[in-house]
C-alpha cells in the first residue's frame, strides 16, 4: 500500500529483492537457522552480492548502486518478513560499510568495502564489552603502538558473525590515560587471520544461525594502515554508525510486524468458532486493527526517517524515534498475531512464534528503545533551545549542542 511513496527507481529495486527472496532464499535455509544447523549461512551472502544487493546506498566505484535511503530501507522491510537473521546479515554491510566508505583510505575500500559489497567477504562490528552495552565509551579493549603496528588486548561481545566473518570493525581504547572519554576511542579493521579468538558462541532466543558470540584479542598485532579514519577518532565515527544501526533495525521491525500480521489474517479466514470463521468476530478483529494501525505509523515514520538522512538534514531524534516506534510496533503486532490465532499461534506450526522470539530482540540491539527515549527528549531539548525566543527559558548549555551520544550520558 506504500508503493505510491516509492519512485520508479524503488519500485524496480523493490522488485529485484523481491525476486531475490523468491528464487534463492529457500524455506529450509530459514528453518535450519533456527533450528542452529548452520553456523553461517554463507550462500546467502554469497548469493546476494552476486544481484548486486549489498550496501546499495554506495559509490558504483566501490560495488553499490548510488541509491538513496529510501531504497535501502524499502529492501531491508521486504527481508525483516523474514525475520531479523536474514535482516541483521543483509544490514551489516551498510553498518559497517558507512565507517569505511565515509572515513577509510582508498586502500581499505579496495580491500574490504569492495569484496564485501561483492558478497566476497563477511564483516562484523565488534562494539559491545562484557562490562557494559549503551556505555560504548567505557570500552576497555586497547590498542598500543608498536612501531607500523597496534597490538590489540581485550573481548568484545555478542557479535554477529563472531563464527563466519572474515574481518571486524572493531572499537578501541587509544587515548592516553585522562583522555576525555570520547577523545580515546579509535577503530580498527581486523582480519581474523591476525588472531582472533572465538571463546563462545551464544545460544539465542531468536534470531539465530548468525553465529554470534564472544571475541577475544591477545596481542593481536594490526598494521597501523587499518586504522579507520584519525586516530582517537571513534566517537565520531561511532555517531555517523549509529543512523544505519538505527534505521535498518526499524526497517526490518515493520517488515516482521507486517509478516506476522498477514498470516494471523490468513488464518482468521479459515479458522472458525461458534459456526463462523473468526474474522467476523469484533474481539478478532480489533486486535488486528491496532497492531495494523501501529505497524503502518512504524512505517510512515521510517520512510520520513530515511527521507531525512537522503536531504541532508541533521536525523538524530527521527532516527531513533524511528526505531523506537518501529520495534515496539512489531512486538504489538506479532503478540497480537499469536493472540488471534490461539494455542496454535504458539506452536511453531506458523512463523508467529519465531518472530516474536526474533522481535524481542530489535528492542534491545543497536541501543535499547531506553536509549533511545534518553536520545529523543536530549534532541527536542536541544532543537528547543535553539528555535529562537519562544525557547529562551531553556538555557542551551543545559542540554548541549552537539549531536553525540557521549553528551547524552556524560
Amino acid at each position: 500500500m506504500y508503493e505510491f511513496m516509492m519512485t520508479d527507481q524503488e519500485k524496480a529495486f523493490r522488485a529485484e529483492i523481491l525476486d531475490f527472496l523468491k528464487k534463492d532464499v529457500p524455506k529450509e535455509l530459514i528453518k535450519k537457522m533456527d533450528a542452529e544447523d548452520i553456523e553461517y549461512p554463507y550462500e546467502y551472502v554469497r548469493k546476494l552480492g552476486e544481484r548486486n544487493l549489498i550496501g546499495s546506498r554506495f559509490p558504483k566505484e566501490w560495488g553499490g548502486r548510488g541509491l538513496n535511503w529510501s531504497a535501502e530501507v524499502i529492501a531491508i522491510e521486504e527481508i525483516g518478513v523474514l525475520g531479523s537473521a536474514l535482516g541483521c546479515l543483509f544490514s551489516l554491510p551498510t553498518i559497517i560499510g558507512e565507517a569505511i566508505n565515509s572515513f577509510g583510505t582508498d586502500e581499505q575500500k579496495e580491500k574490504y568495502l569492495k569484496p564485501m559489497l561483492a558478497g566476497k567477504m563477511i564483516c562484523a562490528e565488534a562494539l559491545t564489552e562484557p562490562r557494559g552495552g549503551s556505555d560504548f565509551f567505557g570500552a576497555t579493549t586497547t590498542a598500543v603502538k608498536k612501531g607500523d603496528y597496534y597490538i590489540l588486548n581485550g573481548q568484545k561481545r555478542f557479535i554477529v558473525g563472531a563464527r563466519g566473518a572474515d574481518y571486524f570493525l572493531v572499537y578501541v581504547r587509544t587515548g592516553a590515560a585522562g583522555a576525555k572519554a570520547h577523545e580515546a576511542i579509535s577503530v580498527f579493521i581486523v582480519e581474523r587471520d591476525m588472531g582472533v579468538e572465538v571463546q563462545e558462541v551464544y545460544g539465542l532466543m531468536g534470531s539465530r544461525g548468525g553465529g554470534t558470540g564472544r571475541i577475544v584479542f591477545r596481542d593481536v598485532k594490526v598494521p597501523e594502515s587499518n586504522l579507520v579514519g584519525p586516530l582517537n577518532g571513534g566517537g565520531m565515527i561511532f555517531n555517523r554508525m549509529m543512523v544505519p544501526e538505527r534505521m535498518t533495525s526499524a526497517a526490518g521491525a515493520v517488515g516482521t510486524g507486517r509478516a506476522a500480521l498477514e498470516v494471523a489474517a490468513r488464518y482468521t479466514t479459515k479458522r472458525k468458532a461458534f459456526g463462523r470463521e473468526i474474522m467476523k468476530f469484533q474481539a478478532v478483529n480489533h486486535l488486528l486493527a491496532d497492531a495494523l494501525c501501529s505497524v503502518d505509523a512504524a512505517r510512515a515514520l521510517v520512510y520520513a526517517a530515511a527521507r531525512k538522512v537522503d536531504s541532508g538534514e541533521d536525523p538524530r531524534r527521527m532516527v531513533s524515534e524511528a526505531k523506537k516506534v518501529a520495534t515496539e510496533s512489531a512486538w504489538l503486532a506479532v503478540n497480537n498475531a499469536m493472540q488471534i490465532m490461539g494455542g496454535i499461534g504458539y506452536t511453531n506450526v506458523y512463523p508467529v512464534e519465531r518472530l516474536l522470539r526474533d522481535t524481542r530482540l530489535t528492542m534491545i540491539w543497536t541501543g535499547t528503545n531506553q536509549i533511545m527515549n534518553a536520545l529523543i527528549q536530549h534532541e527536542y531539548y536541544t532543537e528547543l533551545a535553539k528555535s529562537g525566543p519562544a525557547g529562551r527559558d531553556v538555557e542551551e548549555d543545559s542540554v548541549g549542542s552537539h549531536l553525540t551520544e557521549e553528551k547524552v550520558f556524560e
